[in-house]
């Protein structure tokens, strides 16, 4: 006859040691986590979510036609003039424009209008015990989760957000939550799911730590005239080339403003043949909150068009 360990839960396989760990590092009651989990739900769908991202299923002129339409323009445009103060406020505090905040907002959630439909603790709870390939990651964020409600006397079920766990107008995981999210509004709370001022403040907050570099453009359209050497073509998103280097590559680099920085290539698929674009390092910022190139393009593009059309009321 095989002894169960206590609370052993054959949906969650592990749950027993994590929860002693819970109790033994961050002094929480086990009674209180064994009720918690006792209440939480393994997620089929989640699952089959994640193994499909858009970033990885869909090339680059699919992908865009997802976020770059007139109703998330136009969302954005009345996002902006609903809390220009707070975005100008953000701006100024932490070199961030205005647009990209409110693109980061428009592609994670339609400006609050969709900030997922799962409980975080289930999402969370699902990854962290039935999926292996990730399984440290999120357990982690289960972690920071648990802690991060005990800090803001939230509760640890009612929360929802996405099928990975990402929370609030900006879609922020529980470990950038506790490190990157801000009171910006000053009255006493750090909350990014109903509060428009904090969501700002916080995704200006969390790329100018990233390394937002204030004025500095983003990415420049080039051609290429040489073939590429395998190693141009990993499309590693941190910033390694100078510009001397990409034009004996045979970069043009006609578009591209004057400096002595170090820049990415970036590769998108058109369905004509692959785009090529140059990153500079606030277009890694971008990454730094999804690590996609064609994530950080569609904020940059959706960014202009709002940019653009805001202007011109």
């Amino acid at each position: 006859m095989v002894v169960l360990p206590v609370h052993a839960d054959a949906e969650l396989p592990e749950l027993s040691v994590f929860i002693d760990e819970m109790v033994t590092e961050h002094g929480f009651n086990r009674d209180e986590l064994e009720a918690v989990f006792d209440d939480v739900e393994v997620k089929d769908s989640i699952l089959k979510a994640i193994s499909r991202p858009a970033e990885k299923s869909k090339p680059w002129y699919d992908y865009r036609n997802i976020f770059i339409t007139e109703s998330r323009i136009n969302g954005g445009v009345a996002f902006w003039q609903e809390h220009k103060e707070a975005l100008a406020h953000a701006e100024a505090t932490y070199g961030v424009p205005a647009e990209i905040i409110v693109a980061i907002l428009g592609v994670e959630t339609r400006y609050g209008g969709n900030v997922g439909g799962y409980r975080v603790i289930d999402a969370l709870s699902t990854l962290a015990f039935r999926y292996p390939p990730r399984s440290p990651f999120f357990r982690s964020e289960l972690e920071h989760f648990l802690i991060l409600t005990r800090e803001e006397q939230m509760s640890q079920l009612e929360p929802v957000g996405s099928y990975a766990g990402a929370m609030g107008l900006g879609q922020f995981m529980p470990s950038s939550y506790r490190a990157y999210a801000v009171d910006f509004d000053g009255d006493g709370r750090r909350d990014i799911w109903t509060n428009h001022t904090d969501a700002i403040g916080s995704i200006a907050n969390y790329l100018k730590v990233h390394g937002w570099v204030p004025g500095q453009s983003i990415v420049h359209r080039t051609e290429v005239n040489n073939e590429l050497s395998e190693k141009m073509l990993d499309n590693a998103l941190k910033p390694s080339y100078s510009r001397e280097e990409l034009a004996v590559a045979g970069f043009s680099l006609a578009q591209l403003p004057a400096g002595n920085d170090v820049l990415s290539i970036v590769t998108l698929t058109q369905p004509e043949g692959e785009e090529y674009w140059l990153g500079r390092q606030n277009f890694y910022a971008i990454t730094r909150y999804n690590h996609s190139r064609m994530y950080a393009m569609a904020v940059t593009q959706l960014a202009q068009a709002i940019r653009q059309q805001f202007g011109e009321l």
